[in-house]
């Protein structure tokens, strides 16, 4: 039975269709992604799911007592609170539950046969194991951690930037897990670790899941099924975002040519899928295999951890050099620069040279100071030391504030400026509506206000204006943010038949992978380093190195806990101990069996008296107690000396 259903929804604005009468169910432990062109209703029904929002039509059923929580794109919180209380406050009803799970174990203490307060242990511990709260304090720790909201856990929240917020309140429900969690958009602002925990996360405890997303690799990690939103109605394909792809172009070769575009996208998606990400994955797989082999060799030949880190970093490291390099133009030149901003030193000592057909990607965590490079390239920062130098050429710069767009404006006034209809767009004279129909821009639209577009829809132009530029590079922050997957594509279209240098921060993994043939990767304190490699490639090494660094620290800790072990004895006095305790602790056992046996006896009890039985009960329990645990103590000292041995 599925824990939501939505049969024959049907939802409109005014005289715009968004959703007819379409059917929706939510299966437990399923994990839906929900695609579909920006404006066309996947926040809809995101919101008839989570019953903020009405319909026109048709029935939404759920399950009792099933609860469902959303994502808010942005959050707000109560005036004051701390980051890390609001995160708590996310978690009260769980924290509850396991206080009052404690209470009630101290009942059955003194009532061990009480049906109510058995049953009543039963729920809460369903409850909290399917929540998995019973050490909510180290996943908040955890999750303050990888979440880089550590350093504020004691500020206001509501002093951090939306991103930052936006993390606090992801941070608090998937430690709250509800039945049903909803998602909208949840890799924006959280850089590629992040992310990578996220994916952990929402695998490991096993979440029903509905989510939004654009981010390729992410769906294809997390969806067991994809739902599509088309022309109002729900398209199912099983699987993620590669699936999808595959079902898709099937299906739109059976259809009529006026799909030719999306067509020849898909096609090419699945080319660039075959072509390299496959072949990543298996080279991963090995690399897997690798570090389980290493593990159970660790121990009979420890200079295997080295040889196997050596040949890693090796692999990690690129030295090829472009070998065009004279026959191309220089655009930009540093050697040896720093930069600090707010005594945090962002750049140290980098140099490295940008010519015009390099496509180069800047990654790495959130505030490491991949921004302040892109504003250095600009020129709206200046380096504190050494040498930048920028030849002459144009740039055009695209950024998350859309600066480049007059609200009052409509689209022809966008880009026909100075009059008529047509558009110069690398070399060709197109008329306006056949350049913006590639965007995805109906004909109707051409007049629309700039004002009255979706945040979606204003990217979109920005990007289609930003190609009708005559420029010899572009410098894009974040571009895939807030795009559908179907502009996306465009995009990467667009920019491989760019002629110039493309200069652009991402966390999309899958948007780096195809487009970047060179990586500038921050990995703190101002290091930057340089490779070819493709992103996915360099991170699944990145993470090798840290399991091996793992294995080998642990490894390290083992040998020092048996030369310490060695020189471990028991004494004369816990030798006695060790061989006389477990007597003790069988004839306590037994009298304290006795007695109980005794109290669920009446001629028993009522013979010797409740009162007198209760306290010696009491009485052999709490003597019972020191007795166990300082014969464990002993065990436990016993064990390390063996393993010394």
């Amino acid at each position: 039975m599925a824990l939501l259903d939505l049969l024959d929804i049907s939802k409109a604005y005014e005289s715009q269709k968004i959703l007819s009468q379409i059917d929706f169910f939510v299966e437990k432990g399923e994990r839906i992604c929900i695609i579909g062109k920006n404006g066309g209703g996947k926040s809809t029904l995101m919101k008839i799911i989570n019953g903020t929002l009405d319909y026109d039509g048709g029935r939404r059923i759920i399950q009792n007592g099933v609860k469902i929580d959303m994502l808010s794109q942005s959050p707000s919180f109560d005036e004051d609170i701390s980051v890390k209380e609001a995160i708590e406050e996310e978690l009260s009803e769980l924290k509850n539950a396991r206080l009052e799970y404690e209470d009630t174990l101290v009942k059955l203490e003194n009532d061990f046969e009480n049906k109510d307060l058995l049953k009543k242990q039963e729920t809460l511990t369903n409850f909290l194991d399917t929540h998995n709260a019973w050490n909510l304090d180290d996943k908040i720790e955890r999750v303050l951690v990888q979440f880089q909201l550590k350093e504020y856990e004691n500020n206001p929240v509501n002093m951090l930037s939306g991103g930052e917020q936006r993390r606090v309140t992801l941070a608090g429900l998937i430690l709250k897990k509800p039945d049903i969690l909803l998602l909208d958009e949840p890799t924006n602002h959280l850089d590629v670790y992040m992310v990578e925990f996220l994916e952990e996360m929402l695998l490991k405890e096993k979440f029903t899941l509905v989510f939004i997303s654009h981010d390729r690799y992410f769906i294809d990690n997390i969806a067991t099924k994809t739902v599509e939103i088309d022309e109002h109605k729900l398209r199912t394909y099983k699987g993620g975002y590669e699936q999808y792809l595959s079902a898709k172009e099937a299906l739109m070769l059976s259809l009529s040519k006026s799909h030719d575009t999306l067509l020849k996208h898909l096609k090419s998606e699945e080319e660039w899928l075959r072509r390299g990400v496959k072949a990543r994955l298996k080279r991963n797989e090995g690399r897997k295999q690798r570090v389980f082999e290493l593990r159970e060799n660790a121990k009979k030949n420890p200079s295997l951890i080295n040889k196997m880190k050596l040949e890693l970093e090796r692999e990690q490291k690129n030295f090829n050099q472009d070998k065009s390099i004279n026959r191309q133009k220089m655009l930009f030149e540093m050697y040896d620069i720093h930069k600090k901003l707010s005594n945090k030193e962002l750049i140290t000592s980098f140099s490295g040279r940008i010519l015009q057909n390099d496509r180069i990607a800047i990654v790495g965590k959130n505030g490491a100071g991949k921004s302040t490079l892109l504003k250095i390239f600009l020129t709206e920062l200046e380096v504190d030391s050494g040498s930048f130098k920028k030849g002459e050429f144009k740039i055009a710069y695209f950024d998350q504030q859309r600066t480049a767009l007059d609200d009052s404006k409509n689209l022809i006034e966008t880009f026909c400026p100075n009059g008529g209809d047509r558009v110069d767009v690398r070399g060709r004279n197109m008329h306006v509506f056949g350049y913006l129909k590639n965007f995805l821009f109906p004909k109707e639209y051409l007049n629309k206000k700039i004002e009255l577009l979706s945040g979606g829809e204003k990217n979109r132009v920005a990007l289609a204006l930003l190609f009708t530029k005559d420029i010899d590079c572009l410098i894009l922050d974040e571009p895939t943010n807030d795009l559908d997957i179907p502009t996306i594509n465009i995009l990467e279209e667009y920019i491989q038949s760019f002629q110039g240098a493309v200069i652009f921060v991402s966390h999309d993994r899958y948007f780096v992978d195809k487009i970047a043939k060179k990586l500038y990767i921050f990995k703190g304190d101002g290091k930057i380093e340089e490779s070819y490699q493709s992103y996915s490639e360099y991170l699944a090494i990145e993470k090798e190195l840290k399991e091996i660094e793992t294995i080998s620290k642990a490894e390290q800790k083992e040998k020092i806990q048996i030369t310490t072990n060695r020189s471990l004895k028991l004494s004369y006095k816990e030798k006695l101990e060790y061989e006389s305790l477990p007597k003790k602790i069988e004839a306590l056992e037994e009298e304290i069996e006795e007695i109980k046996a005794c109290l669920q006896n009446p001629e028993c009890y009522q013979k010797l008296g409740l009162t007198k039985l209760s306290e010696s009960l009491n009485k052999k329990e709490a003597e019972l107690e020191p007795i166990i645990e300082r014969y464990l103590e002993i065990e436990e000292k016993v064990e390390l000396i063996n393993k010394g041995e």
